[in-house]
């Protein structure tokens, strides 16, 4: 069956199940797991809460298993780094893998990981994987380089990774070679215009990567094709040899390596261009042999065409030699797109010469022709564009626009008489025996562009159209309705009338129209040139005329054509790039702003809630061997730091006796992942366990006598705690959470399943709802061997839990809590947990009746359900509710019903939650409680819902 299974639609529930499989150990089931896991990663369903389970399955030897893993924490890695970095104990021991696939996986998927604090850990992993013997992890290092200098550019140069980055250029695989030079490349942009060159391109290292440009991937050229462009040389024996070694690339089938092909031929002309002779030989024959690939670039996809096309247009602005023969392949067909289309006119225009002009012409008056009414404009516009550009064509492209205009068609008449007027400017005194065609034609003008055009007309050859007052005064009879360039043109165009035929008619006309101008009209720049006509008019006649009739100086078409600044940029530096499709330089449209950067201590705000809810997880841990990989996992867990403190950036509260250590602590900050813990240093062992309390190096995060004693219950009951983290070879976990001595206390139980005494313990929570942490942070272990876990050994620890305001959760409430437990020996390990009701409820939790009656009318209105459970009596009921700080208030009995009506209350300000008033309706020894919840946060409920089962049934 194809994998097309994995994408069928989900269901609810489906959560819950995909956990149950990925915990399973069949490992067929497993990976299919994994494989729906990512299939609904792919379309867009949040599957974060499956990150312990599924990073679970990476300790693995199936490879595609692992790569599936990676794949789903590559995407998670990216936009939830606080999920990441859990497994990076696991990304530095697979850097180390005999697969080198594993090797490039790891490196890969530690560059994705955007938090600042980490980095260091991430860098001698890197740098040996810089260093590796397979090219494919050498290849995979350079590029995670690039990544890590976008976090911390400082710590990438002080480790060295820039100059090992520039000796990868001359690495003997190509792959290798385009990958260094593309991290380089990003650096450089990263460090910006002003920093120094850190390509610094020898003639040597020209070479290489010129041996490298035949044997690497397509997009490997690319990359040295654009280094080679920049390469900055004015030897123009140099050129020719860049551009000897680079045209057989114009051959090439990916269309990006063709234009970054030609974007360095184009450079190496301009330097053959300054040598002797001008290198005009050498010149032709490069055109000649870049004009066929660009014409095949026509022949792919419509986007690819219009890509090609803009590229081509400046290309062909900046030398139209080389496709000056090619103008056919630019005629539109008829099924191409619109934007093509438009495209290929701008290199019509710029390719029409006396020799091709009446292929043109003839193509261009087809246009005009069709149904799409901006095309037709377009193509008018583009005749009258060759006219001004080609003198000798000028009358036959007239002759087109008049046929045309014979075609009474509105839109087509109106561009026609915008750009006669532009050939009128182009050649004055030249082809004014039109002018009456264009007069036949004056009722189908609406357009204000072809209206001014046409008034301009009228206004600039007054003295040789006998009517030309009755055709200004027929525009005159809407002139306050006019748009503003329309109004402006009848202004200049009527008191050019008056100065060139003074008769009574056009003295009206102008008294009219400067009246109205001045005292009509809001627009300033129209009512100040009605002023200066009028002050010039009644002071000095004579020199109206001299500044009105003036001389005006012909025009020329640059309607699309760039500033030779721009243009130069544009060809030299971004073809092939964006900002050749722009046609504008690329920090006009790209923010240079850096992807932002996770801090440490800003990890663990997103919060884990699952689709059927939390429940509690297993995940194997980083390391699961016996004591020969014992050292290696110690090794690896002191190089890449403590990853348990993945929320708290500030000291923990600890009692007095500790506050010297506090203050300290404060006045260091955090220096590290765990607040202040040098890992530099050697690791403590188990026999040292007798002075930890003066020379414990976590001290800066918990009491200098831990907090956590045994727990002083008897084997028996210690096996019978709950399973948290079932991990057969390695360190399982049991446990509970209860409430003892007015706080939330953690009872565990760890076992050691391997062959070596597991020391080092340590426990962090991560962001929940209740905001519950450790109170230490350092487990003190009750072990025979002192502060070691013997092999086959089973060790009591109490954690006492406070409750943390900076580590709460936003609404809604989720039961879940997510553990990370460190050890020297075996890595870390993480587990999920539900936080149950009894280990929330204060012991100060009661009220008055008088005081609940109150509260129970003032509360929002009650959320209620039925749980599937029997209570044997009321009196049991009331009980278990007291000994679960549930406090009842009153209890009486429903009429008719048999049923026992109870309420109660209860306090719990972990996490904000406050005031409970619970109702409980029940017929002692049949199935069914009725519940119904009052609280100030309608989320409160489902954790009354969720916790009242274990109270009822003494199982709290």
């Amino acid at each position: 069956m194809s994998d097309g299974k994995y994408f069928s639609t989900t269901k609810r529930g489906e959560i819950h199940e995909l956990k149950e499989e990925l915990r399973s150990l069949d490992r067929p089931k497993k990976k299919d797991a994994v494989k729906k896991v990512i299939a609904a990663m792919t379309v867009g369903k949040d599957v974060s809460m499956l990150f312990p389970d599924v990073v679970n399955c990476m300790q693995t030897d199936d490879l595609e298993l692992k790569k599936l893993v990676y794949l789903y924490l590559i995407n998670y890695a990216k936009t939830q780094p606080d999920l990441a970095i859990m497994a990076v104990n696991t990304f530095v021991k697979d850097s180390q893998d005999p697969n080198p696939l594993i090797r490039a996986l790891a490196v890969r998927t530690m560059g994705c990981i955007r938090v600042d604090k980490i980095t260091e850990y991430l860098c001698d992993p890197l740098q040996r994987c810089l260093k590796d013997d397979d090219p494919y992890v050498r290849k995979t290092a350079a590029i995670c380089v690039a990544k890590l200098y976008d976090i911390n550019p400082e710590l990438v140069e002080d480790r060295g990774f820039l100059d090992m980055l520039r000796e990868m250029l001359s690495d003997a695989n190509p792959m290798v070679v385009a990958n260094a030079l593309a991290a380089l490349q990003e650096i450089q942009e990263l460090a910006g215009s002003g920093g120094k060159d850190l390509l610094q391109m020898t003639s040597q290292t020209l070479n290489k990567l010129l041996a490298a440009l035949n044997e690497c991937t397509e997009w490997g050229q690319v990359f040295i094709l654009d280094s080679l462009a920049a390469y900055d040389t004015r030897d123009p024996r140099d050129a020719e040899k860049i551009a000897e070694r680079v045209l057989p690339r114009l051959q090439h089938v990916n269309s990006a390596v063709v234009l970054s092909a030609v974007k360095v031929i184009l450079r190496c002309m301009d330097v053959v261009a300054l040598g002797p002779g001008g290198g005009e030989e050498t010149i032709k024959a490069w055109s000649k042999k870049m004009a066929p690939p660009l014409v095949t670039l026509l022949a792919s996809e419509p986007e690819v065409q219009y890509v090609a096309l803009r590229n081509i247009n400046l290309i062909v602005q900046r030398r139209p030699a080389i496709l000056a023969n090619e103008v056919k392949v630019f005629f539109c067909k008829y099924n191409d797109p619109l934007y093509v289309k438009m495209e290929k006119l701008e290199i019509m225009i710029r390719l029409a010469s006396d020799k091709n002009i009446d292929q043109v012409l003839l193509e261009l008056k087809e246009y005009a022709q069709e149904v799409d009414v901006d095309f037709v404009r377009k193509s008018v516009r583009a005749i009258g564009r060759c006219a001004v550009a080609l003198e000798k064509a000028t009358e036959r492209c007239i002759n087109v626009l008049l046929e045309l205009i014979q075609t009474k068609v509105s839109y087509v008449v109106q561009e026609a008489i915008i750009v006669i007027k532009d050939i009128f400017r182009r050649y004055p005194n030249q082809y004014e025996s039109i002018i009456a065609t264009l007069c036949d034609n004056l009722d189908s003008l609406d357009e204000p562009e072809a209206k001014s055009s046409m008034i301009w007309i009228i206004g600039e050859y007054a003295e040789r159209i006998d009517n030309a007052d009755e055709l200004l005064e027929a525009f005159l009879e809407t002139f306050p309705e006019e748009t503003a360039m329309v109004q402006l043109q009848l202004l200049t165009a009527t008191v050019k009338l008056f100065l060139k035929k003074p008769t009574e008619s056009a003295q009206k006309m102008i008294s009219a129209v400067l009246s109205c101008a001045t005292n009509e009209t809001d627009n300033p720049d129209l009512r100040d040139r009605a002023y200066i006509y009028w002050r010039l008019l009644s002071t000095d006649p004579e020199a109206a005329k001299d500044v009105v009739l003036a001389e005006k100086p012909v025009i020329a078409d640059d309607s699309s054509t760039l500033d030779p600044s721009l243009l130069e940029q544009l060809v030299s530096r971004y073809l092939a790039t964006v900002a050749a499709v722009y046609h504008r330089p690329p920090e006009t449209f790209v923010s240079r702003q850096r992807m932002a950067v996770t801090r440490a201590e800003e990890l663990g705000s997103r919060k884990f809630e699952e689709e059927d809810g939390s429940t509690p997880g297993t995940m194997v841990s980083d390391n699961n061997a016996a004591a020969a990989a014992g050292a290696a996992a110690a090794a690896a867990a002191t190089t890449v730091g403590d990853l348990l403190d993945l929320s708290d950036a500030s000291p923990v509260p600890v009692p007095p006796a500790a506050a010297p250590v506090a203050t300290s602590v404060a006045a260091r900050g955090l220096d590290d992942l765990l607040g202040g813990l040098d890992l530099g240093g050697p690791t403590i062992s188990s026999s040292m366990a007798a002075a930890a309390a003066a020379a414990d190096p976590f001290a800066a995060l918990a009491n200098p006598s831990p907090a956590p004693i045994a727990l002083g219950i008897s084997p028996a009951a210690l096996s019978q705690l709950p399973v948290l983290l079932g991990n057969p070879g390695g360190v399982s976990v049991q446990g509970r959470l209860v409430r003892q001595g007015g706080q939330a206390v953690y009872q565990l139980a760890l076992r050691n399943d391997t062959l070596a005494p597991v020391d080092g313990l340590m426990i962090q929570t991560n962001r929940n709802s209740f905001g519950l942490s450790p109170v230490s942070q350092v487990l003190a272990v009750s072990s025979p061997a002192g502060g070691a876990i013997p092999p086959g050994g089973l060790a009591p620890v109490r954690v006492p839990l406070l409750v943390d305001p900076a580590k709460v959760t936003p609404p809604p409430l989720n039961t879940g809590l997510q553990v990370a437990l460190r050890t020297n020996q075996v890595g870390v390990l993480y587990f999920n947990d539900t936080v149950p009701l009894s280990a929330l409820t204060e012991e100060t939790g009661s009220m008055e009746a008088a005081d609940f009656l109150a509260a129970w009318k003032a509360l929002p209105p009650e959320v209620s359900t039925r749980l599937p459970l029997a209570v044997p009596s009321a009196e049991v009921a009331k009980q278990r509710l007291a000994a679960a700080n549930l406090f009842v208030l009153a209890h009486r009995q429903v009429p008719a019903t048999g049923q026992d009506a109870i309420y109660a209350t209860c306090r719990i300000t972990a996490g904000g939650v406050g005031q409970v008033l619970l109702e409980l309706k029940f017929v002692a020894g049949a199935g069914g409680v009725d519940v119904s919840v009052k609280a100030q946060r309608q989320d409160v409920a489902q954790l009354v819902f969720d916790g009242l089962p274990a109270v009822l049934l003494g199982a709290a």
